[in-house]
């Protein structure tokens, strides 16, 4: 469908819009918070790829609906482990860069999609965290784009701990890469500069910028995807995601 010049095409957890060589994909699963049920996973690469061989789209903007922009795997309904590593690296490896517009709270797999992304604004309400510990889990395969990018030392403060954190932290960090007060004005010159880059030279400019995150998911995507399985069906996974949904503390809890 067309609207004031803008093409919209809706899917259940995926919204796709496209104007002016932008092509937006819009998280809109917002009774889970956009959780990667392994329907949205698959729905987003299936809009990704549809992006691919598009001429029209310059660059491709990933945002949401809602107060959250990810909440991490849907708990009742989580993806497989590989099908998630596939989504991170057709992110990473796309042709087109990807931008994300971050307006709401981004957690545990949700900063996975965020590390994957060229480039990423978020804005004041955002609020982010690892709580994959907290869990009975790890931040394993989200490890492969966010430890290439991430200081360090907030990495295994925030990996450990699963503490939230702001914007303005996650900038200093080297997770995203501004917070704004405005991610609108703020994305404005950055989309204007992606319209003005040819498409050959964007893809060769990203395909510098992001050798070295692929490289990581070469060497490790097959143990992390492993270790991910092994944590989820694990005893300790079980206590925390049934005290989760049950709202209550972990038994480990001191």
């Amino acid at each position: 469908m067309t609207l004031g010049g803008v093409r919209y095409d809706g899917g259940q957890y995926v919204r796709t819009e496209h104007e002016r060589g932008i092509t937006t994909l819009t998280l809109d699963s917002p009774a889970n918070r956009n959780a990667l049920s392994a329907a949205l996973v698959a729905e987003l690469a299936a809009a990704l790829s549809a992006c691919d061989p598009t001429p029209t789209t310059r660059a491709i903007v990933l945002t949401h609906t809602g107060s959250t922009f990810c909440a991490g795997a849907d708990l009742k309904a989580p993806p497989d482990p590989a099908a998630f590593v596939a989504l991170l690296r057709t992110i990473v490896e796309h042709p087109k860069p990807v931008v994300a517009r971050v307006t709401g709270h981004v957690r545990a797999g949700g900063l996975g999609l965020l590390a994957a992304c060229d480039i990423s604004v978020a804005g004041p309400a955002a609020t982010f965290a690892f709580t994959e510990s907290r869990l009975g889990l790890a931040p394993a395969v989200i490890s492969l784009p966010v430890l290439p990018r991430m200081d360090p030392r907030a990495a295994a403060r925030y990996y450990l701990t699963g503490e939230r954190f702001d914007a303005h932290e996650a900038a200093r960090a080297g997770l995203i890469t501004e917070a704004a007060d405005d991610p609108n004005a703020a994305l404005a010159p950055i989309l204007s500069g992606l319209r003005r880059a040819s498409p050959k030279g964007l893809t060769a400019s990203k395909s510098l910028v992001t050798a070295t995150i692929l490289e990581n998911f070469d060497r490790h995507a097959e143990a992390l995807t492993a270790l991910s399985a092994s944590l989820f069906s694990s005893p300790d996974a079980h206590e925390g995601v049934t005290a989760f949904l049950e709202r209550r503390d972990p038994a480990w809890v001191l």
